[in-house]
């Protein structure tokens, strides 16, 4: 039986491609005999929250142990509203956001569904822990500085990094070697690839 489990969430256009580092990440900690869910969220490229946050619920209801979460993107923006759904409880002990989509993201119609300008985030309930948010300091789908916008009302801990850009595969991350050192040792701060 495991004593934690972790689920994956991808952003918007994403089918889970080998070369992205979630792909790896979760490769890696099925190497370590960790129990991982890595969904493909429903019609990636045209998302509906409802849709979302339904799937993320079903596979919460599968995690047993200590539940980690690890969202990408849009996966961030629907964690927000998953989260805001439970009120007080908590459905994460721990949770690491990477690269959530800023204000100016959401006039794009595949996504305007998704914004958490309706929340209010100071009062989220993300995790049992204090959430890890890792973002970069010129992410073109957060220029408006994701470390402002949703570190300081969700009184996250984190992680920025130097011209990383929006963290995914044409900025170089395959494999990040930090993002699996956080899941296995939460006090690991995450670093550029």
């Amino acid at each position: 039986m495991w004593n934690r489990s972790f689920l994956i969430l991808h952003g918007v256009e994403n089918r889970r491609p080998a070369e992205h580092w979630q792909y790896d990440l979760a490769l890696r900690l099925r190497e370590h005999g960790e129990q991982v869910f890595y969904p493909q969220l429903p019609d990636p490229d045209q998302p509906a929250l409802d849709a979302w946050g339904d799937a993320i619920e079903a596979e919460l209801g599968m995690m047993r142990g200590e539940r980690i979460v690890v969202c990408h993107s849009l996966g961030c923006a629907a964690w927000f509203h998953v989260s805001a759904r439970r009120g007080d409880t908590p459905a994460a002990d721990r949770v690491l956001l990477v690269g959530p989509p800023g204000p100016s993201a959401f006039s794009w119609d595949a996504i305007a569904g998704f914004t958490p300008e309706p929340l209010d985030l100071s009062r989220l309930k993300l995790a049992v822990a204090t959430p890890r948010l890792v973002c970069s300091d010129n992410d073109p789908y957060c220029p408006e500085g994701a470390a402002e916008v949703f570190g300081r009302p969700l009184g996250c801990d984190v992680d920025l990094l130097t011209g990383a850009g929006h963290l995914a595969i044409p900025d170089g991350y395959g494999p990040w070697p930090s993002a699996l050192d956080w899941c296995l040792d939460p006090g690991t701060r995450l670093t550029v690839n």
